[in-house]
């Protein structure tokens, strides 16, 4: 198999004669091919399978110890100009990027087989969706990349048609941690990543195309793409309403993509359309709509369990493949926070032993198609996408953010999402439990200037009237003792009650500095073991403790000098103005 476009097929050619594959497969998406490309690494060891009764077609793929999460300090967005990516990016010159990687790539296919994987980031016949070529070495990922992502020849027939793909070229080179890269080219639609096997290193439509690169082609053509989830919210009454919500890595967005609503709130139903990622567009009406890009899941597994995710716990026993976590006897899957079952093998394959650490890597994974999934759309394949009505950001903060609060409009919504924060989490290179300021959960992700970013959010007001509103919730508020007040999970509901009904003005609120808040009594706590003071605690905003932070926030706006937009640094003043009267 071979394409009909000459741009691609000289692409091929050209990595090809650099790597020098054994063979060169084209990939078609079909089962068939899923199935013996699982056939080969089961044989190679690749892959082992997982007990077939218990998790019929599920495997268990261990990485590499050096291997297992995503290298933000190995990430690179490679532009002619250092301003241009930004200092919420590493940056290097296309010439020295490519001057890096290229010679790691030389030869470095030889008795492997180069895959060649064409896929389409979104539902196939929509216009909101765009096209990707990966050539990779590792069949791993081709088979989660039929799981993420439409691939194959109906991908290839829509590229052929357009003549335009992002070229994404990977290896998994030998793992080496010193000749690890993964390198953007904005201005050439590519990228190069090679030395890692992991996820979001190696799964290139997913964050290296579906929101580094997408997001630069979505500036300039007048659209977001974004690290949210989209949720749908059906009332008793029929009424759905859509809502995208972005927090960062393990703060939730997978367990409220996929809530269930609690007995206390009956007739409720809660639709997934994704978990991870949204690409947002404004239609012919002004109206702002979503598509997900992805068609799977790729998710953080600890701590899935039934209390805690439902959904995901059920749909993750078939069908599936798991990176990283430990075994049972009985060769079940096992992490920690499962609550059944107990660990004989962990993560790296040896005979589990606590002083060794958890029997599964805190980034342990589980890779599985949407359609499993019992909170499933089927509108996450509609071409037009879904009307969303709000957009909601949050982090994982002790003290300072309240359960809930509304942003006074797009502009203070802007501030709202630029200036969230979280502890960092096992996802990421880095301190975990260290705050870090993560604006929109696109810190790791935004693949240009976040002040260049944030004037492209604040252009939004002169594209269209009908805007949703911006939220801010905070599941993870906590008392002296480190108690969470907030019950969190199924009750989040509630919330997003309150926030369905400030969209369509069946409630008030109340002004703060921060926003507006819900009044007293207007979240239902109906059946449940909550007190009002402990309401009010988590509805309470402490003004000292918003001074700092939003000090905090002026300083790292300065980091992006002169670049910030006026609007956001006005309103991160009003901010200051406000709490200072009080």
């Amino acid at each position: 198999m071979t394409t009909s476009l000459a741009t691609l097929q000289k692409w091929v050619d050209e990595v090809a004669s650099h790597t020098r594959p054994n063979n060169i497969h084209w990939c078609t998406g079909s089962d068939d091919e899923y199935q013996q490309l699982i056939s080969k690494m089961t044989a190679d060891g690749t892959l082992s399978p997982l007990n077939q009764d218990k998790y019929p077609n599920c495997y268990l793929h261990l990485s590499d110890p050096t291997d297992v999460a995503r290298v933000e300090h190995l990430t690179y967005v490679c532009t002619p100009n250092e301003e241009d990516a930004g200092p919420n990016n590493n940056w290097m010159s296309p010439v020295e990027g490519h001057a890096k990687v290229d010679p790691l790539f030389a030869g470095v296919m030889q008795g492997r087989t180069m895959y060649v994987i064409p896929y389409c980031m979104g539902p196939l016949d929509s216009p909101y969706s765009r096209c990707g070529v990966e050539i990779t070495d590792s069949p791993y990922v081709v088979v989660n990349m039929k799981l993420m992502t439409r691939m194959g020849s109906a991908a290839l027939e829509r590229i052929e048609r357009e003549g335009t793909f992002v070229k994404g070229q990977h290896s998994t080179g030998d793992l080496d941690p010193e000749r690890r890269f993964i390198m953007h080219f904005p201005d050439e639609l590519s990228i190069k990543s090679i030395g890692s096997g992991y996820g979001g290193n190696a799964l290139l439509g997913k964050k290296c195309h579906a929101l580094r690169i997408a997001s630069q082609q979505a500036r300039s053509e007048g659209w977001l793409a974004e690290h949210m989830l989209i949720m749908g919210l059906e009332s008793p009454d029929g009424e759905t309403h859509y809502i995208a919500c972005a927090f960062p890595s393990a703060c939730g967005k997978t367990n409220l993509a996929m809530l269930i609503p609690p007995h206390s709130l009956p007739g409720w139903k809660i639709w997934t359309l994704g978990d991870d990622i949204a690409w947002l567009h404004i239609d012919t009406e002004g109206q702002l709509r979503a598509i997900n890009p992805e068609s799977g899941y790729f998710g953080v597994v600890p701590g899935t369990n039934a209390k805690t995710n439902q959904n995901a716990f059920d749909m993750i026993h078939k069908d599936t493949i798991f990176t990283n976590v430990g075994r049972t006897a009985d060769n079940e899957p096992w992490w920690e926070g499962k609550k059944v079952g107990e660990p004989a093998f962990d993560w790296q394959g040896r005979k589990y032993d606590p002083e060794n650490g958890p029997a599964a890597h805190p980034n342990s994974r589980f890779t599985v198609a949407a359609t499993n999934n019992p909170s499933y759309s089927a509108l996450a394949d509609a071409a037009e996408g879904v009307p969303i009505s709000a957009i909601v950001f949050g982090g994982r903060r002790a003290k300072v953010a309240p359960l809930v609060f509304e942003a006074r409009d797009w502009q203070h919504g802007v501030l709202v999402g630029a200036s969230v924060g979280s502890k960092m989490t096992a996802a990421a290179f880095g301190e975990v439990g260290k705050i870090r300021r993560d604006p929109m959960a696109m810190k790791p992700f935004c693949g240009y200037n976040f002040a260049d970013y944030w004037t492209h959010w604040l252009s939004f007001p002169e594209r269209t009237k009908k805007l949703p509103k911006i939220f801010h919730v905070n599941w993870f508020r906590q008392d002296d003792d480190g108690n969470f007040l907030w019950p969190g999970f199924g009750e989040n509901l509630r919330v997003l009650r309150w926030i369905v009904d400030r969209c369509e003005n069946r409630v008030g609120a109340r002004e703060t500095p921060v926003g507006y808040l819900p009044n007293e009594g207007d979240i239902d706590t109906s059946e449940l073991d909550i007190s009002a003071d402990t309401m009010r605690e988590l509805l309470s905003i402490d003004v000292e403790h918003w001074r700092i932070e939003n000090e905090h926030f002026a300083d790292y706006l300065d980091e992006f000098g002169d670049r910030v937009p006026a609007a956001l640094r006005k309103e991160q003043q009003r901010l200051a103005a406000k709490l200072a009267e009080l």
